[in-house]
C-alpha cells in the first residue's frame, strides 16, 4: 500500500477566512468563512476520501475496516481512525471551549472519543494571542463567576505566539485561539467542545451561543495552570519531538535544498518499523516516495498519511527549504 493522499474536507465557520487557500493551496469557494480544512479524518459522516490511485474513492473508515493490518500494522486494533489532523484559519478568535477526556465521553448521551490536542503555528499576523490554560490560582468557584459574569478573559491565560511554536492541550484544558492565526493541529477523533464564553458575541437576533457551564466545570482540570509552549527534543534521526503523550507523538523536520543546505539536513528516512504516519508540509514544499514507489510532490499545506505496509519512506527538500510535521501513534498503543 502506498501512501495515501486525500482530498480536503472544507468547513465554513463564523470566525474562518480565506487564508487556506491563500497560504496553503485549499480549494476553497466564493465564501469568506471557511474555518478549517480536515487534512485526515475518520469520525462518523466526516470521512477523507482517497484523492487518487488503486484506492481512489475509498472513505478512510472503509481502509480502517478492510486494510487494518496494512493501514496500522503493529498497531491494528482500531474499530476507527484514532485521530484527525487538520488546518485552521483564525480570521477571528474561537470561542473559549474545554475538551473532556475519554471517561467523561464515553458515557455521554452520544459517546465519544475525549479529545487531546496539539496546536503548531503555521502563521501569526502581529498582536496575535493564544489563550491556554487559565491563570495561576483560578479554581471552580472563580471560573464559575467568570462564566456567569462573562468575564472569562479575565481568569485565561495569554501569550503571543510566534510561527513554529508548539502548544500542547490535554484534555480539561481551557483553551482559544485568537484571531490572525493559521494552526496545524494534532488531535483524537473526537468533535466534543463544551463552550465557557464567546466574548459576549450576539447574532442579529441578539443572542449569544449557548454555553455549557455545568459541563465545562465538570471537566475543567484546575491543575493545568497555563500554559506555555513545547520544548523541543532533537532526536537521533534528525527530527524534533514537540509532543510525545498517550494519543499520538508530534515531531518536526526542517529540511533544506541542496543549493541552501551547507552541510544541514536535506532528507529524513520515516517507516520501516510496521507503523503508520501522517505526514503534512507546514512550510516550503517537499517530496516523498517510498523506496521502490513513484515520488508525490507535496506542496505546503499537503497532508499525506502513510501506512504500515509502505515501509520506508524518503522525505526531502527539493528546490526550496521544507518543515514537515509527521505523527504517529504512541508506543504502548492506548486504544
Amino acid at each position: 500500500m502506498d501512501a495515501l493522499l486525500f482530498q480536503p474536507l472544507l468547513k465554513r465557520l463564523v470566525w474562518g477566512g480565506r487564508r487556506l487557500g491563500e497560504l496553503l493551496g485549499k480549494p476553497l469557494g466564493e465564501a469568506s468563512d471557511y474555518a478549517e480544512s480536515w487534512e485526515i479524518v475518520d469520525h462518523g459522516a466526516d470521512q477523507s476520501v482517497v484523492s487518487d490511485g488503486p484506492l481512489r474513492g475509498k472513505t478512510l473508515h472503509q481502509l480502517v475496516q478492510e486494510h487494518p493490518a496494512e493501514l496500522f500494522g503493529r498497531d491494528a486494533r482500531y474499530e476507527a481512525f484514532p485521530l484527525l489532523f487538520k488546518f485552521l484559519d483564525c480570521h477571528r478568535v474561537l470561542s473559549v471551549q474545554v475538551h473532556p477526556g475519554d471517561d467523561y465521553a464515553s458515557r455521554m448521551a452520544v459517546p465519544d472519543l475525549g479529545k487531546t490536542e496539539a496546536w503548531y503555528v503555521v502563521d501569526a499576523q502581529p498582536g496575535s494571542l493564544i489563550y491556554a490554560g487559565l491563570k495561576s490560582g483560578v479554581d471552580a468557584a472563580a471560573l464559575e463567576r467568570a462564566m456567569l459574569a462573562g468575564k472569562v478573559d479575565d481568569v485565561l491565560h495569554s501569550v503571543e505566539p510566534q510561527v513554529g511554536d508548539c502548544y500542547f492541550i490535554p484534555a480539561g484544558t481551557v483553551h482559544a485561539l485568537g484571531g490572525g492565526l493559521v494552526v496545524a493541529e494534532i488531535q483524537q477523533a473526537s468533535n466534543t467542545t463544551f463552550r465557557l464564553f464567546d466574548w459576549n458575541r450576539v447574532d442579529e437576533q441578539g443572542r449569544g451561543r449557548e454555553l455549557h457551564v455545568r459541563e465545562a466545570l465538570a471537566v475543567t482540570d484546575f491543575d493545568r495552570g497555563p500554559v506555555r509552549p513545547q520544548v523541543p527534543q532533537t532526536d537521533l534521526d534528525g527530527l524534533r519531538t514537540l509532543v510525545d503523550c498517550d494519543r499520538f507523538v508530534l515531531r518536526k523536520a526542517e529540511l533544506f535544498a541542496p543549493a541552501s543546505a551547507a552541510g544541514r539536513l536535506t532528507q529524513v528516512v520515516l517507516g520501516g518499523d510496521e507503523r503508520m504516519r501522517i505526514v503534512s508540509v507546514v512550510g516550503g514544499s517537499a517530496c516523498l516516495a517510498a523506496v521502490d514507489g513513484p515520488p508525490h510532490t507535496l506542496p505546503m499545506g499537503q497532508s499525506v498519511l502513510v501506512p504500515a505496509a509502505a515501509g520506508q519512506v524518503r522525505v526531502w527538500a527539493e528546490d526550496r527549504d521544507a518543515t514537515l510535521l509527521v505523527v504517529n501513534l504512541p508506543s504502548p498503543v492506548v486504544p
